[in-house]
């Protein structure tokens, strides 16, 4: 059976030669790893923003996920990160090839936390902060480099930008504080830890998957919670009681200081913007409910 490339996928081409060269070798690719790592296609191809993700039986008849990346930053210690977590409350790695991005993972359940009421939801990723929050070694980037280098980006942001210049001001000396605060680095952090990455499994109940991992402060983890299933804030009848209960569920369940998360949100939100704004460039139309939620959580988280 042939690996499938879904018809959306093929709408990354657009985003430049790289990714259209990619996914022009990507049948070929997934082929050769079939055939290397003795799988068979068990199902449909299933994909995220930057990865192709093919179910599969090992040669013993074991089910597993093929994933395929395209090659960037992001993804090249992911492999690293579920080694050290070997299970522990994340998806077990099996086999990776890291010069091809190509990860053979365990297979979850098809269920997210998308169906659980959202603090609840939360209060679960929350608890899986300390299983995952394990030393990490020196082959992962620094949240202190990306910290530094966000400090500076943020003020290049012109005076015109379409977000108050007090939060980006805000922002860049959080920043800064935070690249010179040795307590910044040192454990291994997911990143991206929201309601779709955690999927519900046999082995336990529920599993983290697609880390892109730093090395860095658990703290930092707490923003993607937030922005993530924002139409049931946005919806409430008081956005800011909506936004910090959950915030507050977040910060309990996992035992953070509440102030240090703040200040993290308060980055990453304007993180979120400056990206937001980067990518839109001169001649595209700014996502502007992508701007109003970051700036919205900026201002209700403090104010």
């Amino acid at each position: 059976m042939p690996v499938e490339i879904p018809e959306e996928f093929r709408k990354v081409a657009s985003r430049g030669a790289d990714w259209a060269a990619w996914l022009d070798g990507l049948p070929r690719l997934a082929r050769d790893l079939l055939s290397e790592w003795d799988l068979r296609v068990d199902g449909a191809s299933a994909y995220g923003n930057c990865s192709l993700v093919v179910p599969v039986r090992t040669a013993d008849g074991a089910p597993a996920m093929l994933k395929v990346q395209f090659p960037h930053w992001e993804a090249e210690t992911e492999h690293l990160a579920l080694r050290i977590w070997d299970g522990n409350g994340a998806i077990r790695l099996l086999r990776a090839d890291p010069r091809r991005f190509a990860l053979l993972l365990e297979r979850a359940l098809p269920q997210d936390l998308m169906g659980l009421d959202a603090i609840e939801a939360s209060e679960i990723i929350a608890s899986l902060y300390k299983r995952l929050h394990v030393p990490a070694g020196p082959q992962f980037r620094t949240l202190s480099g990306e910290s530094k280098r966000w400090a500076a980006e943020l003020l290049e942001l012109p005076a015109s930008a379409p977000v108050p210049r007090r939060y980006v001001e805000q922002a860049a000396s959080l920043a800064r504080d935070f690249a010179a605060d040795p307590e910044t680095d040192g454990r291994l952090i997911h990143t991206d830890l929201h309601y779709f990455n955690v999927l519900a499994a046999e082995r336990e109940p529920w599993l983290v998957i697609d880390p892109k991992p730093l090395s860095g402060d658990p703290h930092h983890e707490v923003a993607p919670l937030l922005w993530n299933r924002w139409e049931e804030i946005a919806g409430a009848r008081d956005l800011r009681f909506a936004l910090r209960q959950r915030f507050y569920a977040i910060v309990d369940a996992a035992g953070l200081d509440e102030d240090r998360a703040r200040d993290w949100v308060i980055v990453r939100q304007m993180v979120n913007v400056k990206g937001a704004i980067a990518d839109a460039g001169t001649d595209e139309v700014l996502p502007h409910d992508w701007l109003t939620r970051n700036i919205s959580i900026t201002k209700a988280i403090q104010d």
